[in-house]
């Protein structure tokens, strides 16, 4: 039984709390759910944490991996009720995974000391795990939920792996002004610029691979830039913002781009 007074609780105390709320007579809302109408909870999760990380709040990011570890367990007994798998299954899986990943470490393989090392051989032992023989075997594993800047730049990155790539940051700049030019001329046309559209966005995200910037991350700053000159604009036209003409709204944004600066890489957007 739980001890509903103790100060600390432990993993099996989660488990126990977890399936006692799913069994009979529990709690109703826990006992209906199913993996497809929790599914979302873990990718709100999952973001909660990432932002907790990115405030370096600790307190915040222990609360947050609280949530997401609750999650693995929801999924993990409603498995465990339909005769699927265990936690001991999930916990087995991942073990074998990381011994097998880390011959470095667990076997008789060469020992690594910089990162960008173990990182290839990390890659390299997946591939043999997975049997990824060819790049369309190695794409096909690169999850289709992921944000489509991070699944493009995935892509790119398997893709490389086989030599399908642009030489240089150089090359990557003449493709996107390339696009550039067809979108500007499909701009004047009746036909469906989508697909200039996300050939664009392609080549933006090997330009940052090139360079080694996180697309997301790079876009993410970029909104938030745009939403303090924003509201430094509101501030300074107050309730006439919307009022203004094309001219004097161009006019105050060319002088919120004076007053508010853009965070430096090293700053934190929070």
């Amino acid at each position: 039984m739980i001890d509903l007074n103790s100060t600390a609780y432990g993993f099996e105390d989660l488990r126990q709390i977890m399936a006692l709320l799913r069994q009979p007579g529990g709690c109703p809302w826990d006992a209906a759910q199913t993996h497809q109408s929790i599914r979302k909870n873990f990718l709100e999760e999952a973001y909660e944490v990432c932002e907790a990380i990115d405030q370096r709040d600790n307190s915040h990011l222990c609360e947050e991996l609280g949530d997401a570890l609750l999650q693995v367990v929801f999924h993990t007994r409603i498995a465990e009720e339909a005769g699927a798998f265990t936690m001991e299954d999930v916990c087995t899986g991942i073990c074998k995974k990381l011994i097998f990943r880390h011959p470095h470490i667990f076997a008789d393989g060469e020992k690594l000391t910089k990162p960008e090392e173990t990182l290839a051989v990390w890659d390299l032992m997946k591939a043999q795990e997975k049997q990824q023989e060819t790049g369309v075997s190695a794409m096909n594993d690169v999850a289709k939920c992921l944000p489509a800047l991070t699944y493009a730049e995935k892509i790119q990155s398997r893709a490389a792996r086989w030599g399908v790539d642009w030489q240089s940051a150089r090359a990557v700049m003449d493709k996107l002004l390339k696009e550039a030019g067809e979108l500007q001329s499909s701009l004047s046309e009746a036909g469906d610029i989508e697909e200039t559209l996300g050939d664009l966005l392609f080549a933006s995200v090997a330009l940052a691979r090139k360079k080694e910037i996180d697309p997301e991350e790079a876009l993410f700053r970029a909104a938030q830039k745009f939403m303090r000159r924003f509201a430094w604009m509101e501030q300074a036209a107050g309730d006439k913002l919307s009022q203004l003409n094309q001219k004097e709204m161009t006019a105050l944004w060319q002088q919120a781009k004076q007053e508010v600066k853009p965070y430096h890489h090293a700053e934190d957007p929070f």
